[in-house]
C-alpha cells in the first residue's frame, strides 16, 4: 500500500511539474528549437550561423549560457545571460515554462530568468540566425514579425551590436536597449562602459564611463548623426533612427551577404566594428570610435570647437575669449571660453557658422512644426538661448531645436558640407566685427562687377607667370592661413646635414627627398623644391592644399613647411622603410615580406584611397597612386604620399577632364590616359595595377622573351586558364594562402576593368577585402595606349626609378 502511494505521488507530482515546464520532446521538428537545454547540449540556428549553450571563456573553468558564432576558430561570443553570476560545474540547466520564460538553474538555485510580454499559450524557445534567441508561440511556426515574439536576447544587448538589433528605449515597455562592456575578452562581467541612447529632447547616443560622457555621435538630423559624415547612403548598410511617442532607437541592417560585427571594449574605451574574413579565419578591423582626439568628449571645454586638421585643434568660437588664457596659452584648454562681452538680450544677434558637429542637446528645446525663421524669433525672445539652427536638415530643412547654457562638445569639420550650420547668440559689439555694413557690402559688389571680368582674363593670361613668380610673402600668407606650421630654414639645414649626398633617399618630378632629424630627435622626411621644375610651385600650392586637411593612419602626415631665400620645403613624417617599390621589386627586400604582411599593405592602401574618396573634407582623388608613392612605416603600415597631381571635388560630384594628363603610365586607366577623363575610378584601376604587382613582385611593364607584356594582361591570360597562382611572387610562396590570394587577384582584376561604370568603389573594396561576400565575375582589363610618345616617358619594369612622371596631352 505504501509503495502504491508513493507512486501515486511521483505521478502526480510529475504530471504537476509538466504543467510548468514544456517537455523537451514536444517538438523535434527542428535543432534550432527547444524546449530546455542542459550542461552538455548546444543548440544550432537554422543555417549554422549561431550557436546556444554552455561555455567557458577563455581557459576559465567557469560557463556562461551564451551565444557564439558556430565553426567561428576564435570562438567568437556576442551574448551572454549571465554574465555576473558564472557557473562552475555541470549541473547548469535551462528552462522554457509554460508560461513563456526563461529560468536558468544551478544546483537547484536559480541563476537567471526572464518575464515574458504577454500569458503564453504553447510557448517555444528558438535560436534565429541573426543570432537572436526568441521565445515565441508555437503556433506562429514561421513567424519573423518581432512584435509577436514573447521575449527576445536583442532586448537585452551584451557588448556586442549585429545587424537587424536595436539600440535605445521602448517607451510602452520601458526598455532601455544598450551595449555594455565586459571587464575583459575572458571576464563578461558588466564593466563601466556603456553605449546608449539618452533621452534628451534632442536624443543623442553617448558613450559612457559610469556617469561620465565619454563620446558623444551627435544628435539625429534627419540625414546622419550629426557627428557622423561618413555615414551616407551605400550598397552594404542601411542606417535607421526612429524617434517618435513609442519609441527611440537606432539600428543597422546588411543589403549585403558581409559578416559584420560591433563590439564596445573596456579596455580600449572604444566601439570597433569588424568584418570576418573566412581566409584568414580571423576579424578584420574597419573602424572604431572614437576615432581621433576631437571625438572624445568636450576637450576643449565650453563655447569653444575642436578641429583635428588645426593646430592647436581648439579654439573659441567668435565672440568668446578663453576663460582662462593663462591655461589656455600653454596649451591647457579644457577649461573653455566665455563671452567678450555681455548679453543685452533685446539687441542680441547671431552669427552663422557652418560645419559643425552640435553641440550637446542636454540643454535643449525642440519644435518639430516651426521653420527656420520662426526659430530664430523664438530663441531671439528668450534671453537664456544661446543657439539654435533646423533640427532636420534633410532637404530644404524643417524644425526648430535651441540651446540654452554654455555650448559643449562642438567639432569643426573642414568641408562644411560634412557638418550642420548653428546660429549662435552674439551682443552687438561682437556682430559688428563680423558683419559689414550694407553700404561696404554694396561697395564692394560694386567694385567687384566692375573690374570681375578684366581680373579673370589678366589671371588666366598670367596664370603661369603668377605660379613662377609668387613670392615668399605670399607662400607665408597661404600656409598661414592653413594653420601649417612654418619651420626656419636653419633648422633644416642642420637636420638634412647641409643637404648632403648621404642624407638624400629619393628624387621625383618635384626634387629631391632628404632625411634629417630636429634637436628634439624627431626623425623627418625634407621633400626640397627643384628651381629648375616647371610645375614644382603648383604641385606645392595643391600637395598643402589637400594633405595639410587631411588626417588619416593610412596618409604620410605633413609636419611642416621651410619657405626662405626662394627655397620651398615640405616636411614629412619620416617613413623608415621607404617606398613600398624598393621591397616588392627588389628580390632581397621582397623576401621581408611575406603573405601576410603584403595582405596588410593591400588592406592599408585600401582604406586610405577609401578615406579620400570618401570621408575626407573633399572627394579628393590621387590621379598618381603606384609603388613608389605608398611609404612604410617601422612596421611596414602603408602611407600614401606625393598629392602634387590630385585634385579634389565638393559634393557629390566624382569625376573631371583634364588636357594636362600628369601620372605614370601602367597605373593609368584608359579612359584617363586617352581622354583625359579621370574619377574616383580611375584611382580604382590604378589600385588594382598595385594590387596586381604586390601579388606578383613584377612592374606593371615586364620583358617575356623579346617581348614586353604588361602586367595586368599578363594575369588575365593566367585567370581566364585557372592559373593564376603561377604569378605569385616566389619570395612569398611559403606564406601563401591560396584562397586568399586568388580572391585579391579577383578583386585586382575587378578594379582594372575597361568601363569604369564596372569597377567597384574603395569602399566596396575594403568590404570585399575583409570579407567573404560573394565577387562578381571580372570583365576582360581596359586596353593600355600603345603610343610611341607615351612610352619613352613612361617607367617600365626593367626601370630602377619608379617616381617618373608622364605628362600627356588628352585628345
Amino acid at each position: 500500500m505504501k509503495f502504491i502511494l508513493s507512486l501515486m505521488s511521483i505521478i502526480l507530482y510529475t504530471l504537476f511539474i509538466s504543467s510548468l515546464v514544456v517537455s523537451i520532446a514536444a517538438d523535434k521538428s527542428s535543432n534550432s528549437q527547444f524546449q530546455s537545454l542542459s550542461h552538455e547540449e548546444t543548440i544550432v540556428s537554422p543555417n549554422g550561423v549561431f550557436e546556444l549553450g554552455f561555455f567557458p571563456l577563455g581557459n576559465s573553468n567557469k560557463s556562461y549560457l551564451a551565444i557564439r558564432y558556430k565553426n567561428y576558430s576564435d570562438e567568437t561570443f556576442v551574448w551572454v545571460a549571465n554574465g555576473s553570476y558564472p557557473i562552475n560545474d555541470s549541473s547548469a540547466k535551462l528552462t522554457l515554462h509554460s508560461s513563456g520564460s526563461f529560468v536558468l538553474t544551478h544546483n537547484s538555485n536559480q541563476v537567471w530568468s526572464t518575464s515574458s510580454l504577454k500569458v503564453a499559450q504553447n510557448p517555444l524557445a528558438e535560436l534565429l540566425d541573426s543570432g537572436n534567441l526568441v521565445i515565441r508561440e508555437k503556433s506562429e511556426a514561421n513567424s519573423e514579425d518581432k512584435e509577436e515574439y514573447l521575449w527576445q536576447s536583442f532586448d537585452y544587448p551584451s557588448n556586442t551590436m549585429l545587424a537587424g538589433m536595436k539600440i535605445g528605449w521602448d517607451h510602452k515597455r520601458k526598455l532601455n536597449r544598450r551595449l555594455i562592456a565586459w571587464k575583459s575578452d575572458d571576464d563578461p562581467t558588466p564593466g563601466e562602459l556603456s553605449w546608449e541612447v539618452v533621452l534628451h529632447p534632442y536624443p543623442e547616443i553617448y558613450m559612457m564611463r559610469g556617469k561620465e560622457k565619454h563620446h558623444r555621435l551627435g544628435p539625429w538630423n534627419g540625414l546622419r548623426f550629426s557627428g557622423m559624415p561618413e555615414m551616407k547612403p551605400n550598397p552594404v548598410f542601411h542606417y535607421k533612427f526612429v524617434s517618435n511617442e513609442e519609441e527611440v532607437t537606432y539600428m543597422w541592417t546588411l543589403q549585403t551577404s558581409l559578416i559584420t560585427k560591433v563590439v564596445l571594449n573596456q579596455t580600449s574605451l572604444e566601439r570597433p566594428r569588424f568584418v570576418w574574413s573566412e581566409a584568414t579565419a580571423s576579424w578584420n578591423f574597419y573602424s572604431t570610435m572614437p576615432g581621433e582626439y576631437c571625438d572624445y568628449y568636450g576637450v576643449c571645454g565650453g563655447n569653444s570647437f575642436c578641429s583635428s586638421t588645426a593646430s592647436p585643434m581648439c579654439e573659441c568660437l567668435k565672440g568668446f575669449t578663453p576663460k582662462s588664457p593663462e591655461k589656455w596659452n600653454s596649451m591647457v584648454r579644457t577649461q573653455g571660453c566665455g563671452l567678450k562681452s555681455p548679453l543685452t538680450c533685446k539687441s542680441d544677434g547671431f552669427a552663422q557658422v557652418d560645419g559643425l558637429k552640435v553641440p550637446d542637446t542636454t540643454n535643449t528645446s525642440v519644435y518639430e512644426s516651426i521653420d527656420l525663421e520662426k526659430c530664430r524669433t523664438k530663441c531671439l525672445k528668450d534671453c537664456s538661448c544661446m543657439a539654435y539652427t533646423n533640427s532636420n536638415i534633410s532637404g530644404a530643412g524643417s524644425g526648430c531645436v535651441m540651446w540654452f547654457g554654455d555650448l559643449l562638445d562642438i567639432k569643426l569639420y573642414p568641408d562644411p558640407e560634412s557638418g550642420q550650420r548653428l546660429y549662435i547668440r552674439l551682443p552687438p559689439s561682437e556682430l559688428d566685427s563680423i558683419r559689414p555694413q550694407v553700404s561696404k557690402i554694396m561697395y564692394v559688389i560694386s567694385v567687384a562687377a566692375t573690374i570681375g571680368v578684366i581680373l579673370a582674363i589678366y589671371f588666366l593670361y598670367r596664370r603661369k607667370i603668377y605660379e613662377k613668380s609668387m613670392t615668399e610673402k605670399n607662400y607665408e600668407s597661404y600656409v598661414n592661413d592653413l594653420d601649417l606650421p612654418l619651420l626656419d630654414l636653419s633648422i633644416i639645414i642642420a637636420a638634412t646635414n647641409k643637404f648632403s649626398e648621404g642624407n638624400k633617399i629619393g628624387e621625383g618630378g618635384f626634387g629631391s627627398v632628404y632625411w634629417g632629424k630636429l634637436p628634439s630627435g624627431l626623425e623627418i622626411a625634407v621633400k626640397r623644391l627643384s628651381k629648375n621644375s616647371d610645375q614644382g610651385m603648383s604641385e606645392f600650392v595643391n600637395e598643402v592644399k589637400l594633405i595639410a586637411k587631411v588626417q588619416h593612419r593610412n596618409l604620410v602626415k605633413l609636419l611642416g613647411c621651410c619657405i626662405k631665400k626662394q627655397e620651398i620645403m615640405l616636411v614629412y613624417e619620416y617613413m623608415v622603410n621607404g617606398s613600398l617599390d624598393y621591397f616588392i621589386f627588389d628580390s632581397t627586400k621582397g623576401k621581408l615580406l611575406d603573405w601576410p604582411k603584403r595582405f596588410h599593405i593591400i588592406c592599408g592602401i585600401a582604406r586610405g584611397l577609401m578615406y579620400l574618396h570618401q570621408d575626407s573634407r573633399l572627394r579628393i582623388i590621387h590621379r598618381d597612386l603606384k609603388a613608389s608613392n605608398v611609404l612604410l612605416d617601422d612596421t611596414l603600415n602603408p602611407k600614401i604620399s606625393d598629392f602634387g597631381v590630385a585634385k579634389t571635388f565638393g559634393g557629390e560630384n566624382i569625376e573631371g577632364n583634364t588636357t594636362r594628363i600628369v601620372g605614370t603610365y601602367g597605373y593609368m586607366a584608359p579612359e584617363y590616359a586617352i581622354d583625359g577623363q579621370f574619377s574616383i575610378k580611375s584611382d580604382v584601376f590604378s589600385f588594382g595595377v598595385l594590387l596586381l604587382e604586390i601579388i606578383c613582385g613584377k612592374r606593371s611593364r615586364c620583358s617575356s622573351g623579346n617581348q614586353i607584356v604588361h602586367l595586368v594582361d599578363h594575369v588575365w591570360t593566367l585567370w581566364k586558364k585557372d592559373m593564376a597562382l603561377q604569378i605569385v611572387d616566389p619570395n612569398m610562396e611559403d606564406s601563401c594562402i591560396a584562397s586568399e590570394v586568388l580572391r585579391c587577384i579577383h578583386i585586382g582584376l575587378l578594379c582594372v576593368q575597361q568601363y569604369p561604370e564596372d569597377r567597384p568603389t574603395m569602399t566596396s573594396v575594403v568590404l570585399l577585402l575583409g570579407s567573404e561576400v560573394e565577387l562578381d565575375e571580372a570583365k576582360e582589363p581596359g586596353d593600355f595606349p600603345k603610343k610611341e610618345s607615351i612610352e619613352a616617358n613612361s617607367s617600365s619594369f626593367s626601370s630602377t626609378n619608379a617616381m617618373s612622371t608622364t605628362l600627356l596631352t588628352a585628345r
